[in-house]
């Protein structure tokens, strides 16, 4: 087991953010930054699949663990993820205890799952198949995103299931869901994501979750969260060049 999926599962305070510019200098620039890990954005960020694993390699360059969330759930897009040398999957849209288990089976190798044995870069492009093969299961992280109404619903199935090694709440589509949306719905949202990191710590999975500032993390950290998606490189990009032209233009007032 490496030491990312070791932090992961024993519940330490990790902080990382998505990576969503694609090219593998925004990856360097946020490697660099001090995170504990970043998130590859294949879900919602225009990236080839070619382009995820230079993004990978870049982050590999500064032994800063990468994974992808993957656009769906479909078994291709989380073996192309994983050979591509990521240490885990992040899957979006899990709503049933089903689809989590699914996900497990795409990201295992038998007997565990189902994930097929290709030359990918991870296993060293056909060279280090083996030894690859011996510890991979060990290896990967399993994060499953539970953002829908059914979600919410299903969340102590979800949290049953063996296998799964991080639950994740998307704040932005469960608010969506649920019809909590804006300050009205806000004693609602969090109810609803309470609910979810509840169950998660209750089945001994690590509850995660995006916040888009440093500021809401100490409220979910205080009911047992640990796995921290901080914004992503867009977001801090845009505030960081809002902030200094801003800053420019009282300088020159």
């Amino acid at each position: 087991m490496n030491e990312f999926r070791q932090k992961c599962i024993g519940k330490a305070n990790l902080v990382g953010s998505f990576a969503a510019i694609p090219h593998p200098v925004a990856v360097e620039v946020m490697a660099l930054a001090g995170l504990d890990f970043l998130c590859i954005d294949w879900e919602h960020a225009q990236i080839s699949r070619d382009m995820i694993e230079t993004m990978v390699r870049a982050a590999d360059v500064h032994r800063v663990p990468a994974m992808v969330r993957v656009p769906g759930h479909a078994a291709e897009a989380i073996q192309a993820a994983l050979d591509s040398g990521a240490q885990g999957v992040l899957v979006p849209r899990v709503s049933t205890a089903a689809q989590a288990a699914t996900a497990v089976k795409a990201s295992r190798y038998p007997p565990l799952g189902e994930r097929g044995v290709g030359p990918g870069r991870a296993a060293g492009y056909g060279y280090r198949i083996p030894e690859y093969l011996t510890g991979a299961n060990d290896r990967t992280v399993v994060a499953v995103q539970v953002e829908t109404a059914e979600g919410l619903a299903n969340i102590d199935a979800i949290a049953a299931v063996d296998g799964v090694d991080v639950i994740f709440v998307g704040p932005g589509d469960l608010s969506v869901s649920i019809d909590a949306i804006g300050a009205q719905g806000a004693d609602k949202l969090n109810a609803a994501i309470r609910t979810i990191i509840g169950a998660t710590i209750a089945h001994g999975k690590a509850a995660g979750i995006f916040c888009a500032s440093p500021q809401t993390i100490s409220r979910w950290a205080a009911i047992g969260a640990s796995f921290f998606v901080l914004a992503s490189d867009t977001m801090f990009l845009g505030a960081g060049a809002a902030a200094n032209a801003a800053a420019a233009r009282d300088e020159l007032a």
